[in-house]
């Protein structure tokens, strides 16, 4: 490998406010290489990577690309200088064409060539074995196409640097290989990859070399070969973290939830769930597996009871339950952890302590005859952000000013005090880090030996593999198939998720 990096981030500092979120940071990037950036929640790696992609600009250090100082203010002169970033959340236009998302931005003037236009992207595709239909509406796409004309887009306005965020969170199993695969490729012609991923498992897969982050500070560097993902755990947490969960809770007990033939439909009036049934038992994790956006999300709406279904019932401890109506689920003993913690998890406005007695504020302890014990409330909310390891300023903070993962702390908290029977945790470590994970798997296994049923809804294999007695998998809104936690097999579920029976 020629060892003349392409990129170099020398003693980067961001600071905002009285926050340091980078401190003398260096990252390299070489040739022909995938580098995998590693932290925890606030470690710095956004910070870091917007700063690289124009987004934000340095306080004090260096950005040099094949070895000249460059000044980036801008997305636009990092694209320039032939770096791309690939979010997360896609920035496509549903209602156009393939060709016509990757025009925007590139292709202008009175007179749009898409003849042209169309020609030079079979020809990329053709190079990178990336098979689009350029005629294709965006909308019509499966999200691993999706994420295939994100990179075409980068490859179109020719990048040579491609900075990934966290791009196998909504991805099946087949989805991450054929991933994996088009990013080797893009390797082996000349270009080179940022991979920012909690997945520790698809980092030690894909990369080259590991950068670990923490506290804003350059912790670690290890080539692959050097390492394993017990070490890069702890690197980046900076503690030992156990290496298995202990999860035995006993023989699952009653019945405590009883869903029969639920059908819904999503906010355009399609079907998003049909026939749906399950059982929910005491001492019980039920997994729900599946790519996002084939019921799930609906799912948790009817069960929170922010959604009705058009048929079907719904029964807690023998009893049936009003389906439309939060504060009946509540009543009847459910905690609810939802997938959007913006949406239906917190009042941003609301301060931290606020929220985090939002759905108790008038039960005691912590009201009686109508008066508020604020001293008592303080208490609580100061000891839960101890136990969950909330980063905040204070309790009296906003909460619109912590990170999502901290966002996603304070539901836990929340949601996971007194004893709740069921608890439906859809996505419950999305935005987590590996450390805060552990916790959250640690609560939710302590919950499930204190006789709570938890159906646990995540697009995360690993997560349901470690955690569940029983993996139900969705496609399109309908079951595809069960297995119980005896007899797993990651490939067939793999198939499953994309619409394969077998």
């Amino acid at each position: 490998m020629d060892r003349h990096p392409v990129i170099e981030m020398i003693d980067i500092t961001k600071r905002f406010g009285d926050v340091t979120a980078s401190s003398e940071v260096c990252f390299s990037l070489f040739p022909n290489e995938i580098c995998a950036l590693l932290g925890e929640n606030g470690a710095g790696k956004t910070t870091l990577m917007n700063i690289l992609f124009g987004y934000y600009s340095c306080d004090s250090g260096e950005i040099r690309i094949d070895g000249k100082a460059v000044r980036l203010s801008s997305p636009k002169d990092a694209i320039a200088h032939g770096i791309s970033m690939i979010h997360q959340h896609f920035t496509l236009v549903p209602s156009q064409s393939v060709l016509e998302n990757v025009m925007i931005g590139v292709e202008g003037g009175f007179f749009l060539d898409k003849k042209k236009a169309k020609q030079r992207l079979l020809a990329i595709e053709a190079q990178f074995g990336l098979d689009l239909d350029p005629d294709a509406m965006v909308f019509t796409l499966p999200i691993g196409q999706q994420q295939k004309l994100e990179i075409l887009k980068a490859l179109y306005r020719e990048a040579k640097i491609l900075i990934m965020d966290e791009p196998t969170a909504v991805l099946a199993p087949i989805e991450t290989k054929e991933l994996f695969t088009t990013l080797k490729v893009l390797v082996e012609h000349g270009r080179s990859v940022v991979f920012i991923s909690h997945k520790l498992h698809e980092v030690m897969e894909i990369s080259d070399r590991i950068l670990v982050l923490r506290g804003g500070r350059n912790v670690a560097e290890r080539r692959k070969p050097e390492t394993t993902i017990a070490e890069l755990a702890s690197l980046m947490v900076g503690r030992e973290l156990l290496e298995r969960l202990d999860c035995t809770g006993g023989e699952a007990g009653k019945t405590v939830l009883q869903v029969d033939r639920l059908r819904v439909r999503n906010a355009k009036g399609l079907v998003a769930l049909d026939e749906f049934s399950l059982d929910l038992k005491e001492r019980e994790i039920i997994g729900i597996a599946g790519v996002t956006g084939n019921g799930q999300t609906e799912l948790s709406d009817v069960l929170f009871g922010i959604a009705r279904p058009e048929a079907g019932t719904i029964v807690i401890d023998g009893k049936p339950v009003a389906t439309g109506s939060p504060i009946s689920m509540i009543e009847a003993g459910m905690a609810r952890i939802p997938e959007d913690r913006i949406t239906t998890g917190v009042c941003m406005d609301l301060s931290v302590m606020d929220n985090l007695v939002l759905r108790d504020h008038d039960k005691r302890p912590f009201s009686s005859m109508g008066l508020i014990h604020g001293r008592k409330i303080r208490s609580y909310a100061m000891e839960r952000v101890r136990q969950f390891q909330v980063k905040t300023d204070g309790i009296d903070v906003a909460i619109k000013s912590l990170s999502g993962g901290n966002v996603q702390k304070v539901i836990l908290a929340r949601e996971l005090a007194g004893e709740p029977k069921i608890i439906i945790a859809c996505k419950p470590t999305r935005g987590l880090d590996v450390g805060a994970m552990e916790t959250v798997h640690q609560t939710m296994l302590r919950q499930k030996e204190r006789g709570a049923g938890i159906l646990l809804v995540s697009d995360d294999l690993d997560e349901v593999f470690l955690l569940s007695d029983r993996v139900i998998v969705l496609y399109e809104g309908r079951i595809m198939g069960e297995m119980s936690a005896k007899s797993l097999d990651r490939d067939r579920i793999g198939l499953w998720m994309s619409g394969v029976a077998s």
